[in-house]
């Protein structure tokens, strides 16, 4: 009974991250590997940084059984709040970087407040800040694009880290990318053994040694393949830090605290966690309000990246958000998901954009197959709870 329990959960576990390599690997006959260049891999990880940013808060709201309309049109008008203030009124960026996490956070509380206090439905409530959103975006920058940025912003976005390169063959690589790839790879094993000392000293049933070595293979290639391309490129993008923070700090607010479990009681069952002394209004807040502070961050990233802040950014960022949660293993009906899991599915839909792009299909047949995939993936989450 207990192996089968594991082998199960272990398909579940690392279904997605098969899915990730078969994904690229498709593209990449499709295309005569242009997506494995390295210029193509930088790029990969520039373009999908804010949807991973965004993928972080959303699975949060994903966990509690809802989802946030708004957050293209908060990204956007966050982005639009740093452009003014920086081209307009010539202030200093970090004037406007906190003035923009403000706006954002003040949005995640507005939803939160009519969420948690008056009890309105967050499809309804984020709807209505999708829409007051972009209007506001549009009325502020009254439709025209602000820019450009300075340099010591748009690093933000664009910039790279400090890099050691050498000489090696026909090209250079970095060294500080292959140093941050082998660190990174001693953290997982250690990670790793960790998780298999705490499952043996509490009884709880342990993967067989030949998964656990296949898994950890299967990472570091992974691991590995990105870093080395970024070496034989520019380094390692300053944004890619900042994901690897937030990632790595949600990631633990989840797992390891108490409120990472409060989520998972109330997106489990919301009264139970309500009798068991869980205040689920002061979770819906602080949830939202944590997505607007994301917001934020993605549209000082996304403006940074793009040297300006236009009324249109952010456009349907939403949708990747809930796709990349659904697509990563989170379950319709909340309690069930993880940030890793979400951060893996906001990587296979860039895939797939940037797959699609390359290979030279309109963005109309792209929406059909991103549609397509999204509603697979809910499909088999709902036909698999029902066999249960």
């Amino acid at each position: 009974m207990d192996k089968k329990k594991t082998v199960n959960i272990n398909m579940k576990e690392y279904g997605m991250i098969l899915a990730l390599i078969a994904v690229f690997l498709i593209f990449s006959v499709m295309t005569g590997g242009k997506n494995m260049s390295p210029a193509n891999i930088n790029n990969l990880i520039m373009q999908n940084s804010y949807i991973v940013i965004l993928a972080v808060g959303m699975l949060l709201c994903v966990l509690t059984g809802n989802i946030d309309l708004g957050v293209g049109s908060i990204v956007a008008l966050c982005g639009a709040s740093v452009g003014i203030m920086i081209v307009d009124y010539k202030t200093s960026m970090w004037v406007a970087i906190l003035a923009a996490i403000v706006i954002g956070a003040l949005s995640g509380m507005f939803v939160g407040f009519f969420v948690s206090k008056l009890s309105i439905p967050p499809f309804i409530v984020t709807l209505a800040t999708m829409l007051m959103g972009r209007g506001l975006t549009y009325t502020l920058l009254k439709a025209q694009t602000k820019g450009p940025l300075p340099a010591d912003y748009t690093f933000i976005g664009a910039g790279f880290l400090p890099t050691l390169k050498v000489n090696i063959g026909k090209g250079t690589i970095d060294l500080v990318s292959i140093g941050v790839a082998l660190i990174a790879f001693a953290l997982i094993i250690f990670f790793e053994m960790k998780s298999i000392k705490t499952k043996k000293k509490y009884g709880f049933p342990v993967n067989p040694l030949w998964q656990t070595a296949l898994k950890i293979g299967v990472i570091f290639l992974i691991v590995w393949f990105f870093f080395y391309k970024l070496a034989r490129y520019n380094g390692i993008p300053f944004v890619l830090v900042i994901m690897g923070v937030l990632v790595a700090l949600y990631h633990f607010i989840t797992s390891r605290t108490v409120a990472g479990r409060q989520i998972y009681a109330l997106g489990g069952n919301a009264k139970a966690a309500k009798l068991s002394g869980i205040n689920t209004d002061k979770v819906y807040f602080w949830v939202y309000t944590n997505m607007g502070i994301l917001c934020a961050i993605a549209g000082i990233v996304l403006s940074a990246r793009n040297a300006s802040a236009t009324p249109k950014a952010g456009d349907q960022f939403e949708l990747d958000a809930i796709a990349a949660c659904y697509i990563g293993g989170a379950a319709t009906t909340g309690g069930i998901g993880t940030i890793i899991g979400a951060v893996v599915g906001a990587f296979i839909m860039g895939i797939l954009n940037n797959g699609m792009s390359l290979y030279g299909w309109s963005t109309d047949i792209q929406k059909i197959v991103k549609g397509a995939v999204l509603l697979g993936a809910v499909t088999v989450d709902l036909l698999s709870k029902r066999k249960k």
